[in-house]
C-alpha cells in the first residue's frame, strides 16, 4: 500500500519561526543542501553582497577560478574560504568546511559594506 505524499512549500521565515532559529541559519543550511542543484543560479541561495564579495575575492587571484557563475562554483569558493584546498584528488567539501567558509564570507561581506559606505569626517 502506497500513501499519497503531501508536499509542503516552506519559506525561510516560516521554517525559522517554527524551529525557533534565525533566518541566517536557515539560509546557511539551504546553501549546504544546495549541492543537489549545482547548476542553479547563485542568487537563489546567496545574497547580492555575498556574491559581490566572492567575485571580488576571485578577481584578486592571479588565476580566477569562477569561469561559470553557477551555484556549484560559488559553493567551491565558499568551501575554500573555510579551508578546503580543492586539489584534484580531494573529496568534495564537507558541511563543516562550508559552514566555516560561510562564516568567513559573512564577515568579509560585512567588511566590504562598511568600507563602501564611508561617511566619516
Amino acid at each position: 500500500m502506497q500513501r499519497n505524499k503531501v508536499h509542503h512549500v516552506y519559506t525561510v521565515e516560516r521554517v525559522a519561526s517554527e524551529l525557533g532559529v534565525s533566518e541566517a541559519l536557515i539560509q546557511d543550511l539551504t546553501l549546504v543542501s544546495a549541492r543537489a542543484k549545482p547548476d542553479a543560479e547563485p542568487d537563489s541561495v546567496l545574497t547580492v553582497a555575498e556574491i559581490t564579495a566572492l567575485d571580488r575575492i576571485d578577481a584578486s587571484r592571479t588565476r580566477p577560478r569562477l569561469r561559470r557563475p553557477t551555484l556549484a562554483a560559488y559553493l567551491l569558493q565558499i568551501a575554500m574560504l573555510g579551508g578546503y584546498l580543492a586539489r584534484k584528488h580531494d573529496p568534495p567539501p564537507g558541511n563543516m568546511v562550508v559552514w566555516r567558509g560561510m562564516t568567513r564570507l559573512h564577515d568579509i561581506a560585512f567588511g566590504i559594506s562598511i568600507g563602501s559606505s564611508r561617511r566619516c569626517g
